[in-house]
């Protein structure tokens, strides 16, 4: 029998992280189902959750924010340093939740309300195994605007800041705004394949890794406060 030359897709090996047993239940049997899942553990708390992570090397750890013994927060910063291959998808009962700033900067690649539905987990985790922010850029604006805390605080200017050209500080402005790479395109008259190679170099320049981390670099930095980002979001 000749082998097909096509081979399965390898599936997005997943970890999830809740201290309610019902919680971590219901997420596993929405995922298991789906052949491009493979649930390969459980853990009720976040100490539990970076042991087997450094265990079962899981692609993406679905990571509840507040649990006992070590939170979401301080485990995503453990698992991000420790195994940084693996990508956390933060969940958190509330939209608003300063916890969840707090997982971005440690190292989240995305955040998911827990009252979404079975396909947002679904499309989350595949977009945070690609390597991609999992959140809506005004969900992340209007996130980010409400819990960090701008202008001149102790944390120190991004690295790289002075790197940047007024071109880029302007595509870095606008995206801290919460338009998206469409929209900021369309704002400065440029095409999307330009737009993306500006945010590539931004997120180069500032060392960080995602849209998230350079949202809360330009809250920090004081490029943009919540005022001006309230204002300057397109209808």
């Amino acid at each position: 029998m000749t082998e097909s030359p096509f081979k399965a897709e390898t599936p997005i090996r997943v970890l999830i992280a809740d201290d309610q047993p019902l919680v971590r239940r219901g997420l596993s049997l929405i995922l298991s189902p789906d052949p491009s899942f493979e649930v390969v553990g459980e853990a009720e708390d976040g100490a539990r959750a970076v042991d087997l992570a450094r265990r079962l090397r899981p692609d993406v750890v679905v990571m509840d924010i507040r649990m006992p013994v070590l939170d979401g927060v301080a485990a995503t910063a453990e698992l991000a340093a420790a195994v940084p291959t693996c990508r956390v998808l933060a969940l958190s009962t509330f939209d608003m939740d300063e916890y969840v700033v707090g997982a971005l900067r440690a190292g989240a690649y995305g955040f998911l309300p827990k009252d979404s539905s079975p396909e947002d987990l679904s499309a989350a985790i595949r977009t945070v195994h690609a390597g991609e922010a999992a959140v809506a850029p005004r969900l992340l604006t209007r996130l980010i605007s409400t819990y960090v805390r701008s202008p001149r605080d102790t944390r120190p200017a991004p690295t790289g800041l002075g790197e940047l050209t007024p071109r880029e500080v302007e595509v870095w402005r606008l995206m801290a705004t919460g338009l998206d790479n469409t929209e900021i395109a369309r704002a400065l008259d440029l095409s999307l394949s330009t737009v993306k190679n500006y945010i590539t170099s931004i997120f180069d320049k500032l060392a960080v890794r995602d849209r998230a981390q350079a949202v809360i670099a330009a809250y920090e930095s004081g490029l943009v406060t919540a005022r001006a980002a309230a204002g300057e979001r397109p209808e």
